[in-house]
């Protein structure tokens, strides 16, 4: 039952007719008060990934919920649809249960927090923003079990509840909440930065009301959603052609941290008159592990509308507006919509996975504009553990990797899956942690090689000072970030301890409670981008210029069929010899290079990566008697 919104007065607001240049002034100051939200934020929190790393995601909403300004796509929608209750004037709302809000939030170390703004006895808006708290309880430090089976292993579940009522604030649902957690102190931090800025939301919303008057501002998100709407309607009829053809792409993430994998995410994608459908039937069923993610429609289009605006037009504002013009069908029971209790702990990889599969989809309908696989993951580290005066440390750090090629230019090296996101300067670190950076790097020819070269991953070095236990969380080990137009792969990830009497041993890219003592060094390696165009067709000087810089090896050189003098200088003769022999050997140019099969990955797995292949997946019992008597 949907919840039920309280209004003391049930006038309805006006649509009214709105002037160009207020448009502007009110869609501009909305916009600034969602950075002032981010400026509280980050000032105001405690906790690493929110405070350094920003992983936190505000945004304002008209009446509906429908996000006008922001980056993540409503969470309001799917909070509305599962909360069972009363919305009154003073409320705030709290939850971080992704079973509860269709997937609002899809795990539980993210706290969403929700207010609506209240004008007159209506609600004339919303603000809402929710961030990564470093710890939730559960069985390990970090809350993010890489092998749970079920979401009670991975900390406290909070349903949607009223934290504040009548603006008074339910202190004990928030003590016994923070009762839960290894970090209670940063967490009421992190909660009170996340109240503090929506309050900062709603007296701007306030303002801009005082100043042009409720229905202007009610009229004007409305014109703003309506703007995005038009805009991605020409977009999805330059790229999704409608044809009796369906597109079809499927993409994996390789492991789910107990040895099994790949597993596959399929799509396909066609446009009926205006609507583009995505349907996700063949992906593989639900995960026994905590790599299930629980992919809320709302969120794709979300996705969607992020992915096609920066690559199409970055002056089109992101919001909610285009949500009509997109169908999302997600199989119940599958590794995108698992059925409670599965445990989404891992989920990360698959989210950041569904952004290749958008790549790889709309990319057919458009090949110039196609963008090879890249670094679509947030890889977690984790470092936990008592220091030698007793007192309790836990890091919490998102890693960085290689952007793919794209029609315009090569990618960005080092940079993280979602662009806002910025890395922890290693002075904080070291400063707060018992902990040396030794090693903050690009790893050459990481990125795939092509006429537009991809991104490399970087090489994060941890020399633990005390003991303690480490969790990691990524992909990529095994199969590889794809080339497009005749671009290479990417090079992959690896996780290597050199222990501090010298031993060397390969980790998984997934796993928990590994123990470390003082002088045991983590090389954290991410993977690059895919190459995009033909490598051969890249202007040797260039070629040239990254081997100076360190971006590419002598070697690597050779797979752009460069060859090099010792001064690093273009051998221009060797150089022409080379191409013309690599075209011969590799035939016509495909449009995707994965790299190889995933039976050639595997089994070349242990030559290639040091570490056994997986096995194939088994899936659920219980879930597949679940979804036979949900279809019956």
């Amino acid at each position: 039952m949907p919840a039920k919104i309280i209004q003391t007065n049930p006038t309805p607001f006006a649509r009214v007719t709105v002037d160009s240049i207020t448009l502007d002034i009110i869609e501009n100051a909305l916009r600034n008060a969602r950075a002032e939200m981010d400026a509280v934020l980050f000032r105001t929190a405690m906790s690493p990934g929110i405070r350094e790393q920003h992983d936190a995601f505000p945004m304002i909403a008209n009446s509906e919920g429908k996000m006008v300004v922001g980056q993540f796509g409503s969470f309001i929608y799917g909070f509305m649809n599962g909360y069972d209750g009363t919305i009154e004037d003073g409320d705030v709302f709290l939850t971080n249960d992704p079973y509860s809000c269709n997937g609002a939030v899809s795990h539980l170390n993210d706290w969403l927090v929700m207010k609506p703004f209240f004008r007159g006895g209506r609600i004339i808006g919303w603000g809402a923003m929710f961030g990564h708290l470093t710890d939730v309880g559960g069985r390990v430090p970090g809350s993010l079990p890489t092998d749970a089976h079920m979401i009670y292993e991975e900390g406290i579940q909070i349903p949607p509840i009223k934290i504040y009522k009548k603006d008074e604030l339910n202190s004990e649902v928030l003590e016994l909440a923070l009762r839960n957690t290894r970090t209670a102190e940063w967490n009421r931090s992190d909660f009170n930065a996340i109240m503090a800025a929506l309050r900062l939301a709603e007296r701007r919303t306030n303002e801009i009301c005082e100043r042009f008057g409720d229905d202007v501002m009610y009229s004007a998100m409305e014109d703003m959603l309506d703007r995005n709407y038009a805009a991605m309607k020409t977009i999805i009829h330059t790229v999704i052609p409608e044809s009796a053809n369906k597109y079809y792409f499927e993409d994996y993430i390789d492991d789910d941290g107990i040895g099994m994998g790949p597993y596959k995410v399929a799509c396909s994608l066609w446009r009926e008159g205006d609507v583009a459908i995505f349907d996700f039937t063949g992906t593989d069923p639900q995960s026994i592990s905590s790599v299930n993610f629980l992919l809320n429609e709302e969120m794709f289009k979300m996705f969607l509308g992020a992915f096609t605006i920066n690559l199409f037009d970055p002056q089109i504002l992101f919001n909610d507006g285009f949500y009509p013009l997109v169908d999302v069908r997600i199989p119940e029971g599958t590794i995108l919509k698992p059925i409670r209790p599965a445990a989404l702990s891992c989920r990360t990889h698959m989210l950041g996975r569904i952004f290749d599969i958008m790549g790889g989809l709309l990319g057919q309908g458009a090949p110039d504009a196609l963008n090879a696989a890249g670094f679509s993951d947030s890889p977690h580290f984790m470092y936990a553990g008592y220091d030698k005066k007793g007192e309790w440390y836990q890091l919490y750090q998102i890693g960085f990797g290689g952007i793919p090629g794209r029609p315009v230019g090569d990618g960005p090296d080092g940079h993280s899956l979602w662009p806002a996101f910025m890395n922890v300067p290693n002075e904080f670190l070291e400063a707060y942690f018992p902990l040396r950076i030794v090693a903050y790097e690009t790893i050459p020819d990481t990125g795939g090689p092509g006429l537009h070269r991809g991104g490399n991953g970087v090489s994060l070095g941890y020399q633990f000072l005390e003991p303690g236990e480490i969790s990691i969380h990524d992909d990529r080990w095994l199969t590889h970030p794809w080339g497009v137009n005749g671009g290479m792969p990417g090079g992959r990830s690896e996780k290597i301890m050199v222990r501090a009497n010298g031993e060397r041993e390969f980790l998984p890219s997934k796993c928990d409670k590994v123990k470390v003592e003082p002088g045991d060094t983590l090389y954290f390696n991410t993977w690059g981008g895919g190459g995009w165009g033909d490598p051969c067709e890249r202007d040797p000087q260039k070629v040239a210029m990254d081997v100076r810089r360190n971006l590419v090896t002598r070697a690597g050189a050779r797979r752009y069929g460069v060859v090099l003098r010792d001064d690093l200088t273009v051998d221009e003769t060797a150089t022409r010899s080379l191409r013309d022999e690599l075209r011969r050997e590799r035939g016509e140019a495909k449009l995707f290079n994965f790299g190889g099969t995933v039976e050639e990955l595997k089994a070349r797995c242990v030559q290639d990566t040091h570490l056994q292949p997986p096995k194939s997946p088994e899936f659920q019992k219980w879930m597949r008697t679940a979804t036979m008597q949900a279809a019956q």
